[in-house]
């Protein structure tokens, strides 16, 4: 920091706190950093004007503003009012309890830009799948994402068959991606790069399961309205990989 030799008629002038404030700012070098701004949350228009493949691009182009730490700007006041008479999301995300994955931050998302349903596993259930149909049936969702990630505890509890209270009717979720693993997986010890491979076939047996067990998403899949992709989220850098 360089050092800065200051006038009696200074010092007195910093006695106001404000003016202190600027002087130390100037001294570190500090800079205010400004972000783009978000735009308005989705409105029932844009929502419909929007394509499977639009919500997906919106989707990868805020994750990479999230890995290179720069978010837009929002008006979080102004996004409450627009959105409190109702709300048009373009996306709904399936992804994991783990407090590292918060799909508004990985994403970059705003108020009313997706449905967000979480859940350790990312696995899918009734309920979960019937909220789903909710968001692509009735509000008009475009896009189903179904995100996984590295070091999903889920997965791992799942690869080493623990049992505790209810959790462990939710790891025997897992237990189909954990089967299907080739070779098989070393259930006394998963290595890292076994309880990997389970998460990302996680995935994929996830999205299979929304179509086969709803006739309704399968149906508007079918019709081109709305589409399923999967992903894996890395921990360490925070990028989304989307399954070709």
């Amino acid at each position: 920091m360089r050092l800065y030799r200051l006038s009696p008629t200074e010092l007195r002038k910093l006695a106001h706190p404000a003016a202190l404030v600027v002087v130390l700012l100037a001294a570190a070098g500090c800079q205010t950093h400004r972000y783009a701004s978000a735009p308005p949350p989705p409105t029932k228009a844009t929502q419909a004007s929007m394509t499977p493949e639009d919500a997906l691009r919106k989707l990868k182009e805020g994750n990479a503003r999230f890995v290179a730490g720069q978010p837009l700007h929002r008006d979080w006041p102004a996004q409450r009012t627009a959105t409190a008479a109702g709300q048009y999301p373009f996306a709904v995300i399936l992804s994991c309890l783990d407090s590292r994955t918060s799909v508004e931050q990985v994403f970059d998302l705003g108020i009313g830009d997706a449905f967000n349903a979480r859940v350790a596993g990312n696995i899918l259930n009734d309920d979960i799948l019937g909220s789903m149909e909710f968001a692509c049936g009735v509000v008009g969702a475009k896009l189903i994402a179904v995100v996984g990630h590295s070091q999903c505890g889920a997965i791992k509890g799942a690869c080493s068959q623990v049992e505790l209270g209810h959790l462990t009717g939710l790891l025997k979720k897992i237990e189909p991606a954990v089967a299907s693993v080739t070779p098989a997986v070393n259930r006394s010890a998963p290595a890292p790069a076994e309880v990997e491979a389970v998460a990302e076939v996680n995935v994929r047996l996830v999205m299979r399961q929304i179509t086969e067990r709803s006739p309704l998403l399968a149906g508007l899949v079918k019709e081109g309205k709305v589409a399923i992709v999967g992903g894996m989220q890395d921990l360490a850098t925070g990028q989304v990989t989307f399954f070709n």
